[in-house]
């Protein structure tokens, strides 16, 4: 079977990771779409593979937690009946961000229900290696589930935002969000420092995310078409964004910062990943 160099392969790692969707990848790359989707599903499950090996252990002392919504097939309410609860409609990436080191220390892929926090807060906890404060938005299956998974050895407090209308019926209003007109801070459990009680950091990941992997992009047809693919993308993303890309106010990545990587990584590395998980 005809293999890609290291080289090649490299590039299309580089065209995915900077906010290109397949079919584009594969025109800039000139390789067929076929083996552009072979070669996310290999690195995909190589890195996803990887970082839950390394990502244990975190001496974070605090998170900041998130959800960000996209879809695949079709948005929810174009999904025909038969077909709900198939892997198609909206998805949600849920995400911890450590503020202080900028690593993305876990990820969850699912619904935007309390079953989803739970697996979330709990392969969270099994990732920390001291008490952490961490911040959430005011979503309700936080409660439960950070108290499962953590009971009272977390400071755990939410930010919860005041939404206004939305541009009073302007032509805007459709593709703007509604208008913050403040936000409350709430301590849920232990002693959260109240001015460290903030979800900026990973609302700004949110925006990295969108900008960076096509399938997150509003009002686009890059979306995928599998649950599958869509791990496998963010997977990879987030191993870019941890071990191989400079952070721009640190300089240098979030991995180095957080002691688990010594060095700037390159995607002939990240290939070397693959080429190893995929030996046989």
């Amino acid at each position: 079977m005809n293999k890609l160099n290291t080289e090649k392969r490299a590039k299309i790692l580089h065209c995915l990771v900077e906010g290109n969707s397949i079919r584009a990848t594969s025109r800039l790359t000139n390789v067929a779409i076929n083996s552009v989707i072979k070669l996310l599903i290999d690195a995909g499950k190589a890195c996803s593979d990887f970082q839950d090996k390394v990502l244990r252990n975190l001496s974070c002392k605090r998170l900041q937690c998130d959800e960000i919504w996209s879809f695949c097939g079709a948005k929810e309410i174009n999904v025909p009946a038969e077909e709900k609860g198939k892997g198609r409609g909206d998805v949600w990436t849920w995400t911890a961000i450590c503020p202080d080191s900028k690593l993305v220390c876990g990820w969850y892929i699912g619904n935007r229900d309390g079953e989803a926090a739970y697996h979330f807060m709990h392969d969270l906890a099994g990732r920390l290696a001291n008490r952490v404060q961490m911040t959430s938005d005011g979503h309700r299956a936080y409660l439960a589930a950070v108290e499962d998974a953590f009971g009272t050895e977390i400071d755990f407090a939410q930010l919860v935002k005041i939404y206004g209308k939305s541009y009073n019926n302007t032509p805007e209003a459709r593709y703007s969000p509604a208008v913050c007109m403040g936000a409350r801070k709430a301590k849920i459990i232990g002693k959260p420092e109240y001015a460290h009680v903030s979800t900026s950091i990973c609302e700004r990941n949110n925006l990295n995310m969108r900008m960076n992997m096509r399938r997150f992009t509003r009002l686009t047809n890059a979306f995928s078409k599998k649950v599958e693919n869509l791990e496998h993308q963010v997977a990879l993303s987030f191993m870019h964004y941890n071990f191989c890309r400079i952070h721009g106010s640190l300089r240098v990545t979030p991995a180095m910062e957080a002691g688990i990587a010594d060095h700037v990584w390159s995607l002939e590395e990240v290939i070397a990943l693959i080429d190893k998980a995929t030996d046989f």
